[in-house]
């Protein structure tokens, strides 16, 4: 415990799933996080909204503020480090974790459609990575870490399912690889001072509140799942060492570093790379 003590963490899409549990964990391992989402109250019918997050965190003994931001507006999140650090100081962890996608087949993906991935995929991690660069040189130090995707990888012929794997790897996953490489790009840049740049990406299904139709597949193929907090003790390692230029795979960089995998709230071991889901 104690691992993110002083420092500060700015999380986006952390109204719930991967963003939420990310920044649960760096509570709990001392950090003042920021959480971001485009508003407080709830989405539609998606589980959890901004304010319940934020307010659990603080009802636990963490420290956590809300930043309400539309990311797709370019005006909305051209100050938003900014806010971000009016609430508990400049900001020294930057996760990118929200994203967009279009489930659409890649010979009927819009221009439009393309952009706004592209935009919120690659700009907009980029972007507030440009906003938080200023602070983390002057305090000698800075990690960010932006959240991908296995879809950045082409599946081996002979294909299987190609019509379902073609709605995520194509326009989604190559937004996904952009971000890679430009984020492997900016690793370079900024290692000599001490601003460590990574990405991560779920190695399998993540299993998030209410997507049933997530635990429907990974019922019928349980290797296929992984429990969130493998994302989040990933993200964990990521944001507090040295590590630089990974493109990380969340059990595979847990198994790789012998990692124990912890309850959201650091308290309990829950087990191992070899953790399975609770379908």
């Amino acid at each position: 415990m104690g691992q993110l003590t002083g420092k500060t963490a700015l999380i986006t899409g952390a109204s719930r799933g991967i963003g939420q549990a990310i920044a649960t964990r760096f509570a709990a391992e001392g950090a003042a996080v920021v959480l971001c989402a485009s508003r407080l109250g709830a989405h539609g019918d998606l589980p959890g909204t901004l304010e319940g997050a934020v307010a659990a965190i603080n009802a636990s003994g963490g420290r956590a503020a809300a930043e309400v931001c539309d990311l797709l507006d370019p005006e909305a999140r051209a100050d938003l480090v900014a806010r971000a650090a009016a609430h508990f100081g400049p900001i020294d962890i930057l996760v990118n974790n929200a994203a967009g996608s279009s489930m659409d087949l890649p010979s009927r993906v819009t221009t439009a459609k393309r952009n706004l991935m592209l935009d919120l995929n690659l700009n907009v991690p980029m972007e507030l990575a440009q906003q938080a660069l200023p602070g983390m040189r002057e305090r000698g130090a800075g990690w960010i870490l932006s959240i991908s995707s296995a879809t950045v990888n082409q599946p081996l012929p002979p294909y299987r399912d190609s019509r379902e794997a073609a709605l995520v790897i194509a326009a989604y996953g190559a937004s996904k690889a952009a971000l890679n490489r430009y984020s492997e790009g900016l690793a370079h840049e900024l290692a000599p001072e001490n601003i460590f740049v990574n990405t991560l990406a779920p190695e399998s299904i993540v299993l998030t509140p209410g997507a049933e139709y997530v635990r429907d597949i990974a019922r019928r193929h349980p290797d296929w799942a992984e429990p969130i907090e493998m994302m989040a003790e990933a993200a964990l390692s990521l944001c507090s060492g040295r590590h630089v230029g990974q493109m990380a795979y969340s059990r595979q960089w847990v198994l790789a570093l012998g990692l124990s995998v912890r309850s959201l709230d650091g308290r309990t071991v829950l087990g191992d790379a070899f953790l399975p889901a609770d379908i």
